[in-house]
């Protein structure tokens, strides 16, 4: 007899009398009936998706309606009629929610009632990259759908939940720091009650990529989750000492942007595929990577996506445009509309079946493009000019603050020689196909912003513009 793939280990069971077929006890079957719906509805079609999402869409625009004055004159304006559905162009209608706006309206989007049925509050803060934080707030119904979004992530990329899942991430200070870490029985929230699994050890992304680089070898995981940057950091690191790690069957990346060298480095240093996720703070989980591709499926139960071009306009396949998120389970703080600063590419129907939304790339936040003299916009190859090991830098950021400006900031070892320095300007031009005048500076630590992302390229002219 075959033996079940490992994914399917035996569920925690609520009777101690039955061990097989498993009863998960509350609120574990709770969530194991909303796997069972999700499993069902990512192969419904397009259509059937915008179907459900505007029956949610409308409930949520009449509790914004009649709990909250700020959207009452934005949802008449575009033609929404409480008790009424909304349609399509209805939708279109509503104005978009900017992050200014957002930050300035502040409780005027926190609803005095949420139903019951959707149990407590508890408060987000967005990691305020950009010096002003977004504070909002959830409910439990909120969590409940990202810990069932979690299980499906683990399903669709068949992990075994025997195994050693391994972070490194931000925590508070003192609580997973160098050399010891953390360690849980099990792999998270989502998991308890449900799923038997293995470990999960922790240590702080504060920690340094030699420190990483132990600590790893110390708890030989299984699978990493991690920060782009941070990954990119660690795979030159390894590779250039050639340090493995024979356990290691899957990378997973988060918060930020995955540039697509950091894919082909993880192939080439380690042998490993990358699984990234798409989320904000203030969204939840908004786009997973697809199990067979590259590119991302949207999580169309829990957010209604757009990706919407200069005029407004829902993107076509192969056009990259604002990302435009509305969360359909917060009745706590409905953002409806609300563009979250990023960039993505929408992409064509996905070959594997599934009916969600593709994102073909996510092109990350419009701070994180370059600024041209002719006025266009892309994201320079950084780590195309360290990679490679011919220059000792540990660590380097660049920061456009003008045209005509453009500081590369490095943690080395020692100053570079005048040829080493004139190879780090020559490197940047050619990653970025223009002559930009280019200045270095020398820093022994570039830190991490809040939430412990790091943006190894930031345009304050794309932040203004």
């Amino acid at each position: 007899m075959k033996e079940p793939p490992p994914i399917y280990r035996p569920l925690l069971t609520g009777h101690a009398s039955v061990v097989w077929p498993a009863l998960p006890a509350p609120p574990a079957a709770r969530l194991a009936a909303m796997l069972r719906q999700l499993d069902d509805s990512q192969w419904w079609t397009p259509g059937q998706h915008l179907g459900q999402q505007l029956r949610q869409a409308t409930a949520l625009l009449h509790h914004a309606y009649r709990q909250l004055p700020f959207y009452r004159d934005r949802l008449a304006e575009a033609g929404f009629v409480p008790g009424k559905p909304v349609t399509p162009a209805v939708w279109a209608r509503i104005p978009v929610l900017t992050r200014s706006e957002l930050q300035q309206a502040g409780t005027a989007l926190v609803s005095p009632e949420v139903p019951d049925s959707h149990g407590g509050r508890y408060e987000i803060s967005s990691s305020g990259s950009t010096g002003r934080p977004v504070k909002a707030q959830g409910t439990q119904l909120v969590q409940f759908m990202w810990d069932a979004l979690t299980l499906r992530e683990h399903v669709w990329h068949r992990r075994d939940f025997g195994a050693t899942l391994a972070a490194i991430r931000s925590y508070p200070q003192g609580e997973a720091d160098f050399p010891k870490g953390a360690r849980a029985p099990i792999w998270g929230r989502s998991m308890r009650g449900l799923y038997a699994t293995g470990p999960s050890v922790m240590l702080s992304v504060a920690s340094r990529t030699e420190e990483q680089a132990d600590w790893l070898q110390r708890v030989q995981p299984d699978y990493l989750l991690t920060y782009p940057s941070a990954l990119s950091e660690l795979l030159v690191h390894c590779r250039d000492r050639g340090i493995s790690f024979p356990k290691l069957r899957e990378l997973r990346t988060l918060s930020e942007l995955l540039p697509p060298e950091t894919r082909r480095l993880a192939r080439d240093v380690w042998g490993l595929r990358i699984v990234d996720l798409y989320s904000t703070q203030e969204n939840g989980y908004l786009a997973f990577q697809c199990p067979q591709h590259d590119h991302y499926h949207v999580q169309s139960e829990a957010v209604l996506l757009e990706v919407l071009d200069a005029a407004g306009r829902p993107c076509r396949p192969g056009e990259v445009g604002q990302v435009v998120v509305t969360q359909l389970l917060n009745f706590a703080m409905p953002m409806i509309r609300y563009a979250v600063g990023d960039l993505a590419e929408a992409g064509p129907p996905c070959p594997c079946g599934r009916g969600l939304p593709v994102l073909a790339r996510i092109h990350g936040r419009v701070r994180n493009l370059l600024v041209y003299p002719d006025g266009r916009k892309a994201r320079p190859r950084t780590i195309e000019m360290w990679e490679d090991g011919v220059l000792a830098i540990r660590q380097m950021q660049i920061v456009q603050h003008a045209l005509d400006d453009i500081e590369i900031k490095l943690v080395t070892a020692h100053p570079f020689s005048t040829a080493e320095e004139a190879l780090v300007h020559e490197r940047f031009r050619q990653c970025c196909g223009h002559a930009f005048p280019t200045r270095i500076t020398y820093h022994r630590e570039i830190p991490r912003g809040p939430g412990g992302k790091f943006e190894d390229f930031r345009s304050e002219l794309a932040a203004r513009g």
